[in-house]
């Protein structure tokens, strides 16, 4: 019998472990092409303890169904009172069409996430999604912009308010804040487009956002960083100077009413939209500062926070005004009776 060379005896495990070694490698180029080529992603529903989704579907289901009631009951009020066909109004109908597009752009994924455990969701999907979530978004802050305006014209000059804002400055001033919007996230597809996914294909939330589906890029995203802060900063940042600047000269005006009364009464015609100024930027700033500066925070802070920031805002809006607003109180009272 021949005896086995040393050699080949001493190198066989580096050789069987090089082998292993390949075919792991293999294994591993197999699954990250398998990523590329298919372009799925994960969402999280509650981090660590998925066997509990169930108890978020309930009151995500909730909220989902007063958003619909409550924003589609604003714009048949609205629509069908004569009394309501002002300027203030149609930017409030604005508003709830935005909030309802938020909402049937995410709910039914958040819904699908919690309480069928349907975490997968492709590429095309998600980037529609991503562009949806901040497209209404950015119509929101912009419409929070326009109204804004108004109420400053409403308490500057009353008797001139409906003739400086008739319903074609309306229409027009919502094209710009459409086309303003499209034109800030229309990049934004392409720049996520041409990155490679070669990592962990598993976001940070039930839904998708920009900023979460590009940090699991395997590749240099300063591009996308920095575009991402120029959009944020030129509408965001830009409608909020705006806000501030309007409720400046509102409080001017307001000022140099004689009457006690009529301070009290022009004030009053903005806290409904104070309240909608609030209800939205709240919870953006709070996500904000937990994603930055809240790593330690559990994971279960992170949910509950990207939740309320989507899915709270579309249902308060409607409520807040329809207790603040006479008008639209009486109507809906009206309905029910």
């Amino acid at each position: 019998m021949q005896n086995p060379d040393p050699d080949r005896t001493l190198h066989q495990p580096e050789r069987n472990k090089e082998e292993h070694h390949g075919t792991r490698m293999t294994s591993t180029i197999s699954f990250n092409d398998s990523t590329v080529n298919h372009q799925t992603f994960i969402l999280v529903g509650i981090p660590g303890m998925q066997e509990r989704n169930s108890w978020m579907a309930f009151p995500l289901c909730l909220l989902y169904l007063l958003t619909l009631f409550g924003n589609l009951t604003i714009l048949f009020v609205i629509k069908t009172e004569q009394s309501l066909h002002q300027p203030m109004y149609l930017f409030l109908s604005i508003l709830a069409c935005s909030d309802l597009g938020l909402a049937v752009s995410t709910m039914p994924t958040m819904l699908g996430v919690y309480w069928f455990d349907a975490r997968e969701i492709s590429f095309t999907a998600c980037l529609t999604q991503m562009f949806l979530i901040h497209l209404f978004q950015f119509i929101e802050s912009a419409i929070l912009v326009a109204m804004a305006v108004d109420r400053f014209i409403a308490i500057r000059d009353p008797l001139r308010y409906t003739s400086i804002l008739p319903n074609t400055v309306i229409v027009k001033i919502g094209i710009v804040i459409l086309s303003r919007a499209c034109c800030f996230l229309f990049p934004i597809p392409f720049l996520i487009k041409r990155l490679p996914f070669c990592r962990s294909n598993v976001l940070s939330h039930s839904y998708c956002l920009h900023p979460d589906v590009m940090n699991l890029a395997c590749a240099d995203i300063t591009v996308n960083i920095l575009y991402g802060l120029i959009v944020a900063i030129s509408t965001f940042g830009l409608d909020v100077v705006v806000i501030l600047v309007s409720y400046v000269l509102i409080l001017q005006t307001v000022l140099s009413i004689a009457s006690h009364r009529g301070r009290l009464k022009a004030l009053n015609t903005c806290v409904s939209h104070v309240c909608a100024i609030l209800i939205f930027y709240i919870p953006m700033i709070g996500v904000t500062v937990v994603h930055r500066f809240g790593r330690h925070l559990s994971p279960i802070v992170h949910m509950m926070m990207a939740n309320i920031y989507i899915a709270v805002p579309p249902v308060l809006n409607p409520i807040v005004y329809s207790v603040k607003t006479k008008q639209i109180r009486q109507r809906i009272c009206k309905m029910f009776q």
